[in-house]
């Protein structure tokens, strides 16, 4: 009787646990790590233009904080064999207040120091942070001053690429890794393709040379709308696009009875008299 009554209270408890497993860890159809991937198929989703569903495509950002070998095998300095070696990039952490300046692709690097710089003491955790400074910045497509937080690199970068302009219109999405950088973009991009007359509308001399000297980013009107805006701000615009006016009832019911009568008359006999 002893052994009967423990083997019923072992198999509930197996079956307890196994109930709280199920509904704890529920069973999914794909796996959660791609589910963002999945979202862009279907709905809404699937009707964003192709090109921005093409610029969602993660890319690997540049080499910033360490510097990659660029060889799979090289020698060992020892023992002169042929080994393999890879690159192990240095995780980095983008902070939300990287979004709202250009930081060259730069960012935080968490690690550890030891303490008086002696190696025999404890480890501390220690986090590296860019050193930012504020600037103006002059846009010639723009016409205006833009003050911003930047890193030194940043600086760097835009006399590498000849102005301020340049570097914002030749940089792709992954090396800006910002969002203040990709709106000021879309911007640049609409201006140059619509060619208004609101930039230097005094001098039309001077408003030629800059869009003929930017000419090579042009880009259809079209595609300009949809750079740099995120997810949510794209799904939003398509919502618009989409939106129509809903058609007043009894617009609808005119319409109706005029078919009506219009199908009950071509229905009658037509009568012609005889001359």
């Amino acid at each position: 009787m002893k052994i009967k009554r423990y083997h019923q209270w072992r198999c509930f408890l197996i079956a307890r646990f196994d109930l709280k497993r199920h509904l704890v860890m529920p069973l999914h159809k794909f796996p959660p790590k791609i589910w963002d991937a999945l979202k862009l198929k279907q709905g809404i989703y699937a009707r964003l233009p192709k090109h921005y569903l093409k610029s969602l495509e993660p890319k690997e950002p540049p080499a910033v904080h360490w510097r990659p070998l660029g060889v799979k095998y090289r020698a060992n300095p020892k023992t002169g064999l042929k080994e393999r070696v890879q690159d192990v990039p240095v995780p980095i952490f983008y902070p939300p207040q990287s979004q709202d300046g250009l930081w060259g692709g730069e960012g935080w690097i968490s690690g550890f120091r030891y303490a008086n710089n002696d190696k025999m003491s404890n480890r501390l955790k220690k986090t590296w942070r860019p050193q930012l400074f504020k600037r103006e910045l002059y846009s010639e497509i723009l016409d205006h001053k833009f003050t911003i937080t930047v890193t030194a690199r940043t600086l760097d970068l835009i006399d590498a690429a000849y102005g301020f302009d340049f570097y914002i219109l030749k940089s792709p999405k992954e090396v800006l890794n910002s969002k203040l950088g990709m709106d000021l973009k879309r911007a640049m991009l609409l201006r140059l393709v619509r060619r208004n007359t609101e930039l230097y509308p005094s001098d039309a001399v001077k408003r030629q040379k800059v869009y003929d000297k930017y000419k090579q980013f042009e880009i259809p009107e079209e595609e300009a709308e949809w750079v740099g805006l995120s997810l949510e701000e794209a799904v939003e615009k398509q919502k618009q696009l989409e939106h129509k006016e809903p058609e007043p009832l009894f617009k609808v019911c005119v319409e109706e009875l005029v078919e009506e009568l219009l199908v009950q008359k071509l229905s009658e006999p037509h009568i012609t008299e005889k001359k």
